[in-house]
């Protein structure tokens, strides 16, 4: 299909799609945190407990109460303690980790990917340890996104298929393949990695050879890029945590479709490996209101010190860009850290057009111009973090399935920090006379980006 004919599809969809409004948080100091631990809701005691050792001072504390509390009047999805955690930057670590998760997997694999090909990790192709670990008696289920692995060899998915792999096209491009009925805009954007229940790994990072799968696509890159040159970021969780990761999982294989599962999927939680304490929010379009981006609200609102915004794409909708501007006017300390190159050059160029305006609130931000930032982090007053495939466009609002994972605490948020810092060093900051001196056909390019924003 030609790009211009997709994009004239893509354009008259769009229409249909409207962002949510998304009233601001009310504080009514009666909410009490909801915590869950393996066996159940602890009692308010033993959850403001968990809060209080999370922070490293007294005023960590009382940050951490209060975005706490501001997320127990929005939140569907509970918080869920005795977890831990691990950062993995960019794609080579984080197929070490996942192949070194899925070689010791003795019962199930569980993969949803918007772009699922035949990578490899330490000359070991990711195709010829799945049919392994199946020949072994493992069960390995794997949902594809069709457009996000559009170009993903065939012969890799029929090896899978006849190894006895079982496979689910999320929304075929071919409607006549489709099960259910489905808008062509709505792509399952999550990657997710699942193992026995005990090991999970979520974040921005696909499976993908060269990030160059789809040349139109929202995770392709820039012709001639190789995934060395990706900076990308991943979070592999062990805990009770994962459950959840499981349930959206299997609650998607459900609405594709997909073929039984043999044996039976089944919700067991994993015992306690740490102390981390994890939301997971799996957000659909399914959804009235989009829940990352209502908790991803709340938190730049409430924010009192800092928010760092790490992004691949930034075209942020009208409630995010009051959110961030009135968090800067009011001395919060708001650093966006965004990509100076990138597949989408109508992203870029609309990114371009906000600088502005961020600039004059007072917001500081970086562009990285010796990689192509993929990654998707948030830390928000050094105790609230969000990792996971949403970027801050409209897209991941209005048509993507994502899945992030929102972590309370000073030390991950801390990790996550000193991972902006490092990032931030190698970027170059946006100087406001220098920017508003940028020539004119740049200006024209902003202005006919934004025609296409929503779409982005």
């Amino acid at each position: 299909m030609a790009v211009g004919i997709l994009c004239i599809a893509l354009s008259g969809l769009a229409g249909c799609a409207t962002l949510p409004d998304i009233a601001p948080p009310q504080a009514t100091g009666k909410a009490s945190p909801r915590i869950v631990g393996r066996r159940g809701p602890l009692t308010i005691e033993q959850s403001k407990a968990i809060l209080e050792r999370l922070g490293t001072d007294a005023g960590d504390d009382a940050l951490l109460k209060r975005h706490t509390a501001y997320e127990e009047a929005i939140s569907e999805s509970p918080l869920i303690a005795g977890n831990r955690t691990r950062l993995l930057r960019d794609g080579p670590q984080t197929f070490k980790a996942m192949f070194s998760a899925i070689q010791g997997a003795t019962s199930y694999i569980d993969l949803e990917y918007y772009i699922f090909e035949d990578v490899e990790s330490d000359g070991v192709h990711l195709g010829d340890l799945l049919i392994a670990k199946r020949r072994a008696g493992v069960v390995v289920n794997v949902i594809y996104d069709s457009y996000g692995s559009g170009s993903t060899a065939t012969i890799f998915l029929d090896r899978l298929k006849q190894a006895g792999v079982n496979l689910t096209s999320f929304n075929p491009v071919d409607p006549l393949e489709s099960k259910v009925p489905y808008s062509f805009n709505d792509r399952d954007h999550r990657k997710i990695l699942v193992v026995d229940g005990r090991t999970a790994i979520i974040g921005g990072v696909n499976l993908s050879t060269s990030y160059q799968s789809n040349p139109i696509g929202k995770s392709a890159g820039p012709p001639g890029s190789t995934p060395d040159q990706w900076r990308d970021t991943d979070l592999q969780i062990e805990g009770p945590a994962i459950a959840e990761l499981q349930k959206l999982f299997l609650s998607h294989w459900s609405k594709q479709k997909g073929p039984s599962l043999d044996p039976p999927a089944t919700f067991s939680t994993a015992p306690a490996r740490g102390n981390a304490v994890a939301r997971v929010l799996g957000s659909t379009p399914d959804n009235e209101i989009p829940l990352y981006y209502v908790t991803l609200l709340t938190a730049i609102r409430t924010a009192e010190r800092s928010v760092k915004i790490t992004t691949a794409y930034f075209a942020p909708t009208k409630q995010e860009m009051e959110a961030l501007t009135q968090a800067a006017k009011r001395g919060v300390d708001v650093r966006l850290l965004l990509p100076a190159r990138s597949d989408s050059s109508l992203s870029i160029a609309v990114a371009h057009a906000r600088y502005s305006e961020l600039l004059d609130a007072g917001a500081k931000i970086y562009e990285m111009h010796d990689v192509v930032l993929h990654s998707k982090t948030v830390v928000v007053d050094g105790v609230w973090s969000a990792i996971g495939s949403s970027n801050f466009d409209h897209r991941s609002v209005i048509f993507n399935d994502e899945v992030d994972v929102i972590i309370l605490g000073s030390d991950a948020a801390q990790e996550l920090e000193d991972l902006f810092q490092a990032d931030q060093a190698a970027a170059e900051i946006i100087e406001i006379r220098a920017w508003k001196s940028r020539p004119i056909w740049m200006r024209l390019k902003e202005m006919y980006s934004l025609a296409w924003e929503n779409l982005l």
